[in-house]
């Protein structure tokens, strides 16, 4: 296992300075200038040339005949393989601050947009296999291609006009309403509420995270329930299932001992994936509700041409998908030991 952990981790950094070139060149393809953007339409050409010069956007991107070194992107590898990610062109804050300040309000949401898919999605597709064809299975089943079909923005904006403003009960947007006093520890609020002794602060960030979170994890919940569907029919299916049934072992024992751990697999994979669903899906419901993460954080910096923090963002993304990745690669060996690394 540690010669293919050693591989997998090579092989991470080298998809790693691919991403990087690829969000270098499409980010600087994007329309629109850095300088006239910060600046503002009305800047004269003289003053946006000379902001062009400050920030080195004037230098060619990968050769500069003069200098080979004096370009775009050798002088961004060379701050990236020391972990500098460059500071915001706007803000000049560097971009590895502002990771670790907004990072905890993405993973907080993306974590219960997970935990929401998984707790409704598991059972959903378990149940469905165990009643195929009878009605509830139907019901998962439409309901999953509902959810897969929906846009995030479409179904975070319903659920915001009918539970925030039309009945009240949820709070619409931010993670904490304004009379809440609440000095985080580990910036997730729901947590920091029970280390500070403040249950009404917990209580109340769970409520603004409950409408995002449903948002975000309904197209994981969709594809969690129509894989482990699909899974646990083809398991199902199996010899040593019946074998389990003709010994007279309970539905239950056969289920979860010998259908659930072997169907496991494929969703596991899904789930592991899923993660670079969440964070992608966290632009557009970070931004309708207007959650104060990495999402809404990226999308204003593309609407401001800002590159550091659009690379920083892809870069940290594309990262926690490999993790995420290699973790359930990982994972296989203890769901199922005839899988052997070597």
């Amino acid at each position: 296992m540690g010669s293919y952990l050693i591989r997998r981790l090579l092989r991470t950094v080298l998809v790693m300075l691919g991403i990087s070139l690829v969000v270098f060149v499409f980010v600087r393809s994007i329309p629109g200038d850095p300088a006239v953007a910060m600046l503002g339409e009305r800047a004269t050409p003289e003053a946006a040339a000379a902001l062009r010069e400050q920030l080195g956007l004037n230098k060619p991107w990968f050769f500069n005949p003069a200098s080979p070194l004096d370009a775009q992107y050798p002088k961004y590898m060379s701050a990236l393989l020391q972990g500098d990610l460059g500071s915001g062109l706007k803000s000049n804050i560097p971009v590895l601050d502002e990771l670790r300040a907004r990072f905890p309000a993405t993973a907080e949401l993306s974590l219960a947009a997970l935990l929401f898919a998984l707790v409704l999605g598991l059972p959903a597709g378990i149940i469905a296999a165990l009643r195929r064809n009878s009605a509830w299975d139907n019901l998962a089943t439409t309901i999953s291609l509902v959810g897969v079909s929906m846009p995030v923005f479409w179904l975070g904006l319903l659920l915001s006009y009918f539970f925030a403003v039309k009945l009240g009960w949820l709070p619409p947007s931010a993670r904490l309403s304004s009379e809440t006093d609440l000095q985080p520890a580990t910036g997730f609020y729901v947590l920091d509420g029970l280390l500070r002794g403040q249950p009404g602060a917990s209580w109340d960030a769970l409520r603004h995270l409950i409408l995002p979170a449903i948002a975000l994890g309904s197209i994981p919940l969709a594809i969690i329930a129509r894989i482990t569907r699909s899974s646990m029919l083809d398991v199902l299916g199996q010899d040593y299932v019946r074998t389990a049934r003709a010994k007279g072992l309970t539905q239950r024992s056969v289920t979860i001992k010998h259908a659930l751990r072997n169907a496991l697999l494929p969703v596991v994979t899904v789930i592991g994936l899923q993660a670079g669903a969440l964070l992608g899906g966290a632009v557009l419901t970070e931004t309708i509700f207007s959650w104060p993460g990495i999402g809404s954080w990226v999308y204003e910096a593309i609407s401001q041409r800002d590159y550091p923090i659009i690379q920083g963002g892809v870069i940290f993304a594309a990262l926690v998908v490999s993790v995420a990745n290699l973790i359930v690669d990982m994972s296989y060996a203890a769901l199922d030991p005839r899988i052997q690394y070597n």
